[in-house]
């Protein structure tokens, strides 16, 4: 039985983004798309930035979202293993979502082999050359001394000043733009560069939100961008031979 069940990607909800209404309305709707990916799920895949900001403190955690997180626990309940990778916007996560929801934490790039496809698995931040900038600045966010004195600071204070900064950030229409060709997205400029290493069948990132579906230089093997579920709501699944995009529209009540 187990070999015919699906396998299911998401990416980039951000929520908290742009206020508690708007964002409850996307988490609901995520919460549906949980609920029927559930129903025949392997496994379920989120690739980074599902909270736009995210920091545990020892004692506290940030408010709201406690659909999801039902959600998420209701699923690993059943036996259904819930991945979370953490993106730029999510990197703080600590001992607390794995130990409420049961999800498996992911700090980095993962590789999977799912019915003999093999599958090259990362949020996608950092990943063009000209990024150094970003990586020294998520070595910096790594870095446990700061975290530490980040953690002393007052949660109304820090989680309000850094939601302030995360939103002027990422919630605009600037970082979505239309594909830029083969030799121009990051992702796919990165994915060409993999395979003169290693063969992989599949690279599924998230980070872009704008999704995509490109077949790579070697005419078989595709880079594939999630999108996000701000403004496109769009998920990947893989039945076990195919792997595709698909936007989610729940069914009329």
């Amino acid at each position: 039985m187990n070999e015919k069940k699906k396998i299911y990607f998401a990416s980039d909800a951000h929520f908290g983004l742009p206020g508690p209404a708007p964002s409850l309305e996307r988490e609901r709707l995520f919460v549906t798309w949980l609920e029927n990916a559930g129903k025949d799920a392997r496994e379920i895949y989120l690739l980074g930035d599902i909270f736009d900001f995210w920091f545990e403190y020892k004692r506290v955690v940030p408010r709201g979202f406690t659909r999801l997180l039902g959600k998420i626990a209701s699923l690993t309940d059943r036996g259904i293993p819930v991945h979370f990778f953490t993106g730029n916007h999510d990197i703080w996560v600590f001992d607390y979502l794995p130990g409420e929801t049961g999800m498996t934490i992911h700090r980095g790039p993962l590789t999977r082999v799912f019915d003999g496809r093999k599958f090259y698995l990362s949020h996608g931040d950092g990943v063009a050359d000209h990024d150094r900038g970003f990586r020294m600045l998520k070595s910096v966010f790594n870095n446990p001394v700061l975290q530490w004195l980040f953690a002393r600071l007052h949660p109304n204070f820090a989680i309000w000043f850094a939601k302030k900064c995360s939103h002027a950030s990422r919630y605009s229409n600037e970082i979505i733009t239309n594909y830029k060709g083969d030799n121009s997205e990051e992702h796919v400029i990165f994915a060409n560069r993999m395979l003169e290493k290693e063969h992989y069948d599949y690279f599924v990132f998230g980070h872009r939100h704008l999704p995509y579906d490109v077949t790579l230089r070697n005419g078989t093997s595709r880079c594939i961008n999630l999108g996000d579920w701000i403004w496109h709501f769009t998920y990947g699944v893989f039945d076990g031979e195919n792997m595709e995009i698909k936007e989610f529209v729940p069914l009329s009540s």
